[in-house]
């Protein structure tokens, strides 16, 4: 790690008063939280990761809470038997109780050092971007555990900031925040307007910014994921067409236990069809397609309880948007 590196910041926000009975509210999901997080700390980290994986295919699988899963993975899979869905949907929730007990160890969690739990391959894809000087854009998803992501480039000496959604907790958020200034990268930038303006500033001197490009977007694009309409940030895409930055795409699978391992691929190349909006509407197609094939590879460390799609009844222009692309653009295979 970069020694002489400055001190983490994160980017500052206005927090109105809350009303008492949603500061009331708030305290207490933060007690349950901080109890959850101070229960996982009594163990070291692979028996707290070990913990939290029977929990969850033992404690939650079985549980209403899986419903959604099932139906999102019944929807991709159409193929796949009752049984080999609740498979996936298992070892799903496996994959996220360990999340959960590794959340009170992320500042143990490193790709440096003699206790280095991330194995990083595709560094020379890294520092070919790099060297075009219009800066990095990298693309992930929530994978494995994700958290660690933005850990793997301040390892490799990144400078930068990384995209947050804020947690809708403000307690549960501040300590996040305070747990990830620790391990990532030196920024935080949310989303909105201010956060653009500091994208566009450090993309322009070079730098880097790290987004996870998987949830639904009220104000994205739609484009496929899995065959169906799914509202996608256009982001990254519009970023790489306005700057000529680069994008990366990063995975990032569970080896045994609270070991990774990441890769990052070969930058990808936007589209140049002279047609300014097909050319973000295809290329947000082909990160979200590269994002679908990793999930595919590993459907079980994916985040299948998302409301990722449209709804079977959604307004008939914006699924007509969809169609449109799924019949024009042509976007090869990863």
């Amino acid at each position: 790690m970069n020694e002489s590196a400055p001190p983490p910041q994160v980017a500052a926000r206005d927090e109105p008063a809350l009303p008492f009975f949603k500061r009331l509210r708030y305290y207490l999901e933060a007690a349950g939280f901080f109890t959850v997080i101070g229960f996982f700390k009594l163990f070291g980290l692979d028996r707290a990761s070990a913990i939290g994986g029977w929990i969850g295919r033992t404690l939650v699988a079985p549980t209403p809470m899986s419903r959604l899963a099932i139906e999102n993975l019944s929807a991709a899979y159409p193929e796949k038997s009752p049984a080999e869905i609740k498979a996936i949907v298992r070892a799903m929730w496996e994959n996220l109780g360990r999340v959960l007990g590794e959340y009170a160890h992320l500042d143990r969690i490193h790709s440096i050092g003699p206790n280095a739990r991330i194995t990083m391959t595709g560094v020379e894809e890294i520092e070919r971007a790099r060297a075009r000087g219009k800066g990095v854009i990298f693309v992930s998803a929530h994978f494995a555990n994700w958290e660690i992501m933005p850990w793997i480039a301040r390892d490799l000496d990144l400078t930068g900031g990384v995209i947050v959604r804020p947690a809708n907790n403000p307690y549960v958020n501040r300590w996040l925040e305070k747990v990830r200034a620790r391990n990532g990268m030196a920024e935080q930038i949310p989303k909105g307007a201010s956060g653009t303006r500091r994208v566009f500033a450090l993309l322009r001197k070079g730098e880097c910014v790290l987004l996870l490009a998987d949830q639904r977007a009220s104000e994205g694009i739609l484009v496929p994921f899995f065959g169906r309409d799914a509202f996608t940030t256009p982001a990254p895409a519009a970023l790489a067409l306005r700057l000529g930055a680069a994008v990366i795409p990063v995975s990032n699978t569970r080896l045994k236990g609270a070991h990774f391992a990441a890769h990052a691929y070969p930058a990808m190349e936007p589209p140049s069809t002279g047609d300014a909006d097909r050319d973000l509407i295809e290329f947000t197609a082909a990160i979200t397609q590269f994002i679908e094939a990793r999930v595919r590879e590993r459907p079980h460390e994916w985040l299948w309880i998302h409301k990722r799609w449209v709804r079977a009844d959604a307004p008939l222009g914006k699924r007509a948007q969809a169609m449109s692309l799924r019949s024009d653009a042509k976007i090869s295979d990863d």
